[in-house]
């Protein structure tokens, strides 16, 4: 989280369009932070998009085009990635997921678990712990910024209700 996908996946669409080439970009439904079907970085830049549910088809919703950028990935089910994994090899068309590993308990999210399984290529976004070193987990915390260890696996927040943190300070804290 916070470590700039949002803005990597805004910035892969333009590249593409900047060329004549039309992409199909998604977003969680259940992801509202700042409206539905919006994507939106933290440094601004924003564009309304498609959403997808846990029933999307994406088989059969995968239109003619040059590329399906998807953010929010770790809320793609099993069976989704799948179908994406197929629209890439069968079809050709290049597939580009942005997502989490992992939740606030450090236990991974079906989606990314079949995403890391099925990927051709995986790239790694980077981000900072608060003591300086690569942060790869996340930490949700309350409204007083005490750590939470126990609840759903999915509840929808931004920094106010996430940390981002090295493997050290994750069991540390």
């Amino acid at each position: 989280m916070n470590a700039g996908k949002s803005t990597a996946l805004l910035q892969v669409a333009h590249n593409y369009e900047e060329q004549g080439q039309r992409v199909k970009l998604y977003t969680a439904a259940i992801d509202n932070r700042y409206g539905v079907g919006v994507i939106t970085s933290r440094l601004g830049p924003q564009r309304e998009v498609d959403t997808f549910e846990r029933d999307t088809d994406f088989l059969a919703a995968a239109p003619d085009v040059s590329c399906i950028l998807v953010d929010e990935a770790q809320f793609l089910t099993t069976l989704q990635v799948q179908q994406l994994h197929q629209v890439a090899q069968v079809r050709g068309v290049p597939v580009i997921c942005y997502g989490l590993r992992s939740d606030f308990r450090g236990e991974p999210f079906p989606g990314s678990a079949y995403l890391l399984a099925l990927a051709d290529d995986i790239e790694e976004i980077k981000n900072i712990c608060s003591c300086g070193k690569k942060a790869t987990m996340n930490i949700r915390v309350d409204g007083e910024g005490r750590r939470i260890r126990e609840g759903e696996q999915v509840s929808i927040g931004g920094n106010e209700s996430y940390r981002q943190a090295c493997g050290r300070c994750f069991y540390a804290r």
